[in-house]
C-alpha cells in the first residue's frame, strides 16, 4: 500500500501536484514555528498568515502595480540584450577558432566580475535609469547564454556534419541553417530559460540603488520594519518568473517538438 502511494506521488499528476502541496505547507508550517519561537530577531520574520493582508494593502495603496510595470520594462530590455548578443557572440566563438583565440583571455578576465560589480558604471553612464538597470540585468543573463550557447555548438556531433557534407550541403550558411542549428536548440534553449530566471535574481539587486521597481519597493518597506510587504513584493516576483517560465516552456516545446519527448 505504502509502495502504491508512492508510485502515485510521483508519477500520476494530480500525485505530483498533491505533493507539490504538501510541500507548501511544510514550508509554511516551519516558517509560522520560526515566527512563532522567535528563531530570528524580533519582528524581522512577518507571520505567514498576515502576508494576504499585506497583499491587499499594497494593492489599495498603489504602489504594487506601478512598481512591477516599471519592473518589467527593464527587465524586458536586459533579458533581450542579454539574450541576443549571449546568443551571437557565442556562436561566432564556437563556430570560428579565430573568434574563440581572440576572445579566450578576454572571456577570463570578464567572467568572474558579477553583474552587481557594474553598478557603479551603469550610474554613471546612464545615472539611476531604466537603461541603467537594463545594463546590469542584461551582462548577467549574456554570461549565462554565451556558455551554454558555446557549449551547444561546439558539442554539435561532427558525424552531422560528415552527413550534409555527403548530401553535399557544404555552404557556412546551409550547414549552419541545417545542422549546427537543429542540434544546438535544446542546449540554447536551456541557457534561454536559465536567463530569464537569471534576469529577475539580477533585478532586485539593481533596483535596489534607487530605479524604480519591486526591488526599490522591497528595500523601502524593509527600511521601516514592514517585514511582511517585502515578502508581498518577493512572492509577487515569484509569481511573475512562473508566469515567464511556463511561457517559456510552451514556446520551447512548440519550437522543439520534433525532439522525443
Amino acid at each position: 500500500m505504502l509502495h502504491r502511494t508512492s508510485i502515485f506521488l510521483t508519477n500520476h499528476p494530480l500525485g505530483r501536484a498533491l505533493s507539490g502541496l504538501i510541500g507548501l505547507i511544510i514550508f509554511v508550517a516551519i516558517w509560522k514555528f520560526a515566527q512563532a519561537t522567535g528563531w530570528a530577531k524580533h519582528g524581522t520574520i512577518p507571520d505567514p498568515f498576515r502576508i494576504p493582508a499585506a497583499f491587499l494593502a499594497e494593492w489599495s495603496s498603489g504602489r504594487l502595480v506601478p512598481s512591477i510595470e516599471s519592473s518589467l520594462v527593464h527587465y524586458v530590455w536586459g533579458l533581450f540584450m542579454g539574450t541576443v548578443l549571449g546568443l551571437a557572440v557565442a556562436a561566432v566563438a564556437a563556430l570560428s577558432r579565430r573568434a574563440d583565440a581572440l576572445l579566450g583571455w578576454l572571456v577570463r578576465v570578464l567572467r568572474p566580475i558579477p553583474p552587481l560589480a557594474w553598478v557603479v558604471f551603469a550610474i554613471a553612464w546612464f545615472k539611476v535609469s531604466h537603461a541603467g538597470a537594463a545594463f546590469v540585468i542584461a551582462i548577467g543573463v549574456f554570461w549565462v547564454n554565451y556558455f551554454a550557447t558555446y557549449s551547444a555548438v561546439r558539442g554539435v556531433d561532427p558525424k552531422y556534419y560528415e552527413l550534409a557534407r555527403a548530401f553535399r550541403q557544404d555552404g557556412h550558411l546551409v550547414r549552419f541553417l541545417q545542422v549546427t542549428l537543429p542540434a544546438s536548440l535544446p542546449g540554447i534553449f536551456a541557457g534561454m530559460r536559465t536567463g530569464v530566471g537569471q534576469a529577475w535574481m539580477t533585478l532586485v539587486a539593481a533596483e535596489l540603488l534607487g530605479v524604480p521597481g519591486m526591488g526599490q519597493e522591497m528595500n523601502a518597506a524593509a527600511g521601516v520594519g514592514a517585514y511582511d510587504a517585502v515578502v508581498v513584493y518577493m512572492l509577487v516576483i515569484s509569481l511573475i518568473y512562473t508566469l515567464c517560465d511556463v511561457s517559456f516552456m510552451q514556446i520551447e516545446k512548440r519550437v522543439l517538438q520534433w525532439r522525443p519527448s
